[in-house]
């Protein structure tokens, strides 16, 4: 029997903490293991066939190091053999002043039609499970 579990709801399989400063990334893969383990064990299923992550551009995440740690924390986990795929979110900003919406690659940048700084981020700082496929 094959299941593909999706996660659609924003925010439904948070990752970790934004706040760690010290290669957070181990802690997100090892949290991202232990996900992924709980829904293989809640659907009865043997192998994780692949995953799918959602990263945001502007959610703190060196991309390299999650690669690096990914490679450490997986051997001889229910992941060692799934397919990961990282789907990268480019960061989007609505300007608090104007509403205009435009690209962002850092928190406080200006908005292009107005100059305001303080803009509510829209889109960029995801960090979840969006699916995984388990038979």
């Amino acid at each position: 029997m094959r299941f593909i579990i999706a996660f659609l709801l924003p925010n439904e399989k948070p990752l970790g903490s934004l706040k760690s400063f010290h290669m957070h990334e181990l802690s997100i893969v090892l949290n991202i293991i232990e996900i992924a383990n709980d829904e293989l064990h809640k659907h009865q299923a043997q192998i994780v066939e692949a995953i799918e992550l959602e990263v945001g551009e502007l959610a703190g995440i060196e991309f390299t190091a999650l690669d690096f740690a990914w490679n450490a924390a997986v051997e001889h986990t229910i992941l060692q053999n799934a397919v990961r795929t990282i789907s990268r979110i480019e960061g989007k900003a609505r300007c608090s002043n104007c509403g205009n919406e435009f690209g962002v690659f850092q928190r406080y940048e200006p908005c292009p039609v107005c100059g305001e700084v303080f803009n509510e981020i829209i889109s960029g700082q995801e960090l979840k499970v969006k699916s995984l496929i388990l038979s």
